[in-house]
């Protein structure tokens, strides 16, 4: 197993992405669930399905086994990452809202993009199928979350989150179109989706929605 951690850290893009992916969004996901007042098992639960649910699609829709079953190092990740979400929720009041979270999720937002986005190129579908998988890959485990959390997952209608992964994805996909490298196209990808995340958050980014629109006709 130790193999399997060292190989993560130290890989390939893929790998750096998919662990800084695992650790961000179980730590967010955990925090959601604290938030709730969920057990110890609930709250382990719904860490490990926000880390796991959207790259467990993605690797179906390539037809691969998912990552989270073939290693021990997955899990071990995405259990790190509760761990800190259970710490943060020691030493802090309101987790789920402090800036460390935000960011952490932002980051992992960006990172599941990304690894989206290689699996997808090198799996070699069309570039509307590299960006629907970064996009699935990034948002699928917070739906996920939000569904254990009974509630409608965020994506659906408010806050400007999946259109970040939708820009990270279509700029792997035109980065990998010009000929970049791998490690060229992953950091343009994380760059976009994290510059406007962080963004939307900062200057509070919404899509219209469509009653709005009503309304203005009115």
């Amino acid at each position: 197993m130790l193999q399997d951690v060292v190989t993560t850290l130290f890989g390939d893009p893929f790998a750096v992405m998919n662990t800084i992916g695992l650790v961000a969004f179980a730590l967010v996901g955990a925090s959601k669930a604290i938030r709730e007042e969920f057990d110890v098992l609930g709250v382990t639960i719904v860490g490990l399905s926000m880390a796991f649910a959207g790259g467990a699609t993605r690797d179906l829709l390539v037809t691969r086994v998912p990552l989270a079953l073939q290693s021990p190092a997955e899990i071990t990740l995405g259990l790190l990452g509760v761990g800190l979400a259970v710490a943060l929720n020691l030493v802090l009041s309101a987790p789920e809202t402090h800036p460390a979270t935000l960011v952490s999720d932002a980051i992992g937002l960006a990172a599941f993009a990304t690894t989206g986005a290689i699996v997808a190129a090198a799996a070699g579908v069309s570039a509307f199928g590299i960006v629907a998988i970064a996009t699935i890959n990034a948002v699928g485990g917070g739906a996920v979350a939000d569904v254990l959390l009974d509630r409608a997952p965020f994506i659906l209608f408010e806050d400007f989150y999946a259109s970040c992964a939708v820009l990270g994805g279509t700029a792997y996909w035109a980065a990998d179109a010009l000929g970049a490298t791998g490690s060229t196209a992953a950091t343009v990808c994380v760059a976009i989706t994290v510059g406007t995340r962080l963004t939307a958050v900062t200057y509070d980014w919404e899509l219209p929605t469509v009653a709005d629109e009503g309304r203005l006709g009115e």
